[in-house]
Formats: C-alpha cells, structure tokens, sequence
C-alpha cells in the first residue's frame, strides 16, 4: 500500500503545478475564445489535449520498463533541475528583482494581438494554432510532473488525479467567470511547486543512489521543509543584494 505522505505529496505537486499551467493555458484560450470565436478555441484546445494524452500513452509504458534504480536517479535529477528553476523565479519574484506574473496582463496583451491579425473565414487556423499552442506548451509541462512524480516511486495514479483535479477546477472557473483567474496567487503557488519538486528530486536521486532516508516517505516533508525554509531566508537577502 502507498503511505499517506507518498501519495499525499504525489497528489499535491502535481495538483499545484498543474494549477499553475492551467490557468496559463487557460488565459490564452480564453484571450482567443473571447476575440476569434468559440469554435476555434475549442477546437485548438482539444486537439492540444488530445496531442498530450498520447504524450502519456506513449512514454508512460516506456518509463516503466526502466530499472527503478535508473529511473529514480534519472527522475530525480530532472525534478531537482526543474524544481530550482522555478524556485528560483519564485525567489527572485519575491524578492522583487522580477516582475510578478500578471495574468491580467497577459490576457489583455494576448487580446490585443488577435485583434490585431486578419478575421479569417471559415476556420480560423489563427485562433486555433494559438489556443493549441498554448495547450501543448503548458500541458507539457504538467506531464513532466505526472510522468516524473508518479514513474519513479509507482505513484502515476495519484499524480494524475492530482492533476486531473486542477485542470478540472481551472476550467469550471474559467468557464464561470470567463476572464483569466488573476485572483489566484499564481506567484505563491509556483514558489509552493518549487518546494515541492525540489523536494522529491532530492529524495528520488537518494532513492537511486541507494541511500536509506530516515522514516522512509515521511522524509518527503522533511526535505521540502528545508527547502521552504531555505528559500524565505533567501528571498530577503535577494532583496537587499538588490537594494544594495
């Protein structure tokens, strides 16, 4: 049986990650639905999500029939890089030496430059070439976290409801509110993600160098605990690096 705390944080970096891609994606698809049309929107964004799914149907099987001890040292060293990279923005984003994520922004940015290219007729391979890009490029992203979450330690299943769940709420909202979600605290999700990704690779490279973590799983927390911890007091210095 999966513990409590494996599956647990499974589910949470990849709800959380993926929360933050697909309201990425979404305020692109919403831009085009809202200026180009509905049909093209959909159309683009379902063929986006159907390119992924075979994504997954492809590389899911391939991943499982690696040695585990491979896999592990592999996935983990994909997460550590993947993770600090987005730790890192969040830092530098909290530290104000880049600009905050404005989703509002993009989604009136993004408008204005469909506004500005000519109204096709019948299909408008425009809209739906932007709305699948913005699909693809984004759920890359969230099969990368699946796929290295959930290949490394048998926990495809639960990385995938995670997921699953966040693209879910996503699109109920954006189907609500029909703007992008810029009341979701994008920046501090991302820095959450960063923990957690980070987190996992150090405990998955552990895993394929053989060494044994005290409590087992648990040891999850604990990592992504000094890896919290270690970026707030960064985040302060960053500033003062800055100021200075």
């Amino acid at each position: 049986m999966l513990s409590l705390a494996h599956a647990g944080t499974a589910i949470a970096s990849a709800f959380i990650g993926s929360l933050v891609e697909a309201v990425e994606a979404l305020t692109i698809v919403l831009a085009v639905g809202t200026v180009r049309g509905w049909r093209p929107a959909l159309a683009g964004t379902a063929a986006g999500v159907a390119f992924l799914a075979l994504l997954v149907l492809a590389f899911g099987p391939l991943l499982a029939r690696m040695p585990i001890e491979v896999l592990q040292l592999a996935v983990g060293v994909l997460l550590l890089l993947f993770g600090m990279r987005w730790l890192r923005k969040a830092i530098l984003r909290a530290a104000g030496v880049i600009a905050l994520h404005d989703e509002a922004a993009v989604f009136d940015k993004e408008c204005a430059a469909l506004r500005a290219s000519e109204p096709q007729r019948g299909w408008d391979a425009i809209a739906v070439i932007t709305a699948f890009k913005a699909v693809v490029l984004e759920g890359l992203e969230v099969v990368f976290i699946v796929l290295a979450v959930g290949a490394a330690g048998g926990l495809l299943l639960p990385a995938s409801v995670g997921a699953l769940a966040a693209c879910v709420l996503v699109a109920v909202a954006g189907g609500v509110v029909y703007r992008p979600l810029a009341r979701i605290p994008e920046n501090t999700l991302k820095f959450a993600v960063g923990v957690l990704l980070s987190a996992f690779g150090v405990f998955w490279v552990g895993e394929g160098l053989g060494f044994h973590w005290p409590g087992d799983d648990l040891a999850i927390l604990g990592i992504a605990a000094l890896f919290l911890a270690a970026a707030a007091a960064a985040a302060p210095l960053a500033r003062k690096e800055t100021v200075g």
